[in-house]
């Protein structure tokens, strides 16, 4: 009997302490983020940019840099297969497409901005079509903007649009820091866009998104990452983000709930890797980005904390359940 209560009371205890770890395993399969995939698509060999659907959970659009013509692809997250190509059509063919984003009303944005040379064009485009409301080859047709900055052609691949205003920015490239450039309050089809400098960005930007709550930017770089506080548009530095050393790293997507970043490179078979995000990138999170801010890893929008608190607890209690019990037992035999 003693054996059998030793037994017993062991197993409370290991199940008692096996709480948090299950716990996190439910919280980590229960759709919170996607959590990487291989793009799988043998005519996708330079992913250049990459964006959560808003109509398709678990989907990634997704586009070539050069020498492709006027396509988007949509991936399947859970399969790395691509399970629908659009053809934009309307604009002329495409020159350096270099990023994609998608703002208010399911809008896909294609930044046709780069410009390897530095100033060989002297204005760029950005594409705008509806993101299409079922997954299948098709064509749709594209509003293209003409696009110069206040300061001279340059060099970009990062484009986003926030998702609460519409508005259009891009940041330009450059080894030693750039900067974010806002366009017009509502982009003109029919004359030219200028975008103007509004801040410095800290890193030789190759992609850039906005979490989904419009509060938080991140922007990537080949080696490292830092996200931003917009604070209206008026940027403040948090900290880094834990950007996975890749090949030709070019792409950075929120997902669609905002608790995770998903990284992307260039290549055949490309990874597309995904981190937690940084506090502060959901709409329910409250806090702001803790320790030194030299790392995001371990954030989830702020949840992780509390759901240990209440485990934690949970967990004494049931321990509390398995020494009264034990005891009373111990008493009748």
């Amino acid at each position: 009997m003693r054996r059998f209560l030793a037994f017993l009371g062991a197993g409370f205890l290991v199940g008692a302490l096996a709480l948090p770890a299950a716990a996190a395993t439910a919280d980590d399969g229960g759709g919170k983020g996607d959590k990487g995939f291989t793009i799988m698509d043998s005519r996708i060999t330079e992913s250049s940019g990459l964006a959560a659907s808003h109509l398709h959970p678990g989907i990634y659009w997704t586009h070539n840099d050069s020498d492709d013509g006027p396509y988007i692809y949509a991936v399947d997250s859970g399969t790395g297969k691509t399970v629908a190509t659009v053809t934009f059509g309307g604009v002329g063919k495409p020159r350096d497409v270099e990023a994609i984003s998608i703002g208010p009303g399911n809008q896909i944005y294609v930044g046709d901005i780069g410009d390897n040379l530095d100033g060989t064009w002297p204005y760029v485009w950005i594409y705008k079509l509806p993101e299409p409301k079922v997954l299948k080859d098709q064509t749709i047709r594209a509003t293209q903007y003409v696009v110069k900055y206040s300061d001279g052609a340059r060099n970009a691949e990062s484009l986003i649009v926030h998702p609460k205003t519409g508005r259009v920015y891009i940041i330009d490239k450059k080894e030693d820091g750039g900067h974010l450039f806002e366009g017009p309050a509502a982009l003109s089809s029919s004359g030219t866009n200028y975008f103007k400098p509004v801040a410095a960005v800290d890193l030789w930007a190759t992609d850039a998104a906005f979490s989904p709550n419009g509060q938080q930017l991140a922007v990537r770089g080949y080696f490292g990452g830092i996200y931003y506080d917009w604070n209206g548009g008026r940027i403040k530095r948090e900290g880094r983000l834990d950007v996975p050393l890749q090949g030709q790293g070019e792409s950075v997507s929120y997902s669609l709930d905002g608790t995770k970043l998903l990284y992307g490179s260039e290549g055949t078979d490309s990874p597309v890797q995904a981190e937690d995000a940084p506090e502060g990138a959901t709409s329910s999170s409250s806090k702001s980005p803790s320790g030194s801010g030299s790392s995001a890893s371990g954030g989830d929008g702020g949840s992780s904390s509390g759901n240990d608190v209440k485990v934690g607890a949970l967990a004494v209690v049931v321990v509390c359940g398995a020494v009264f019990g034990l005891r009373r037992l111990t008493r009748r035999s």
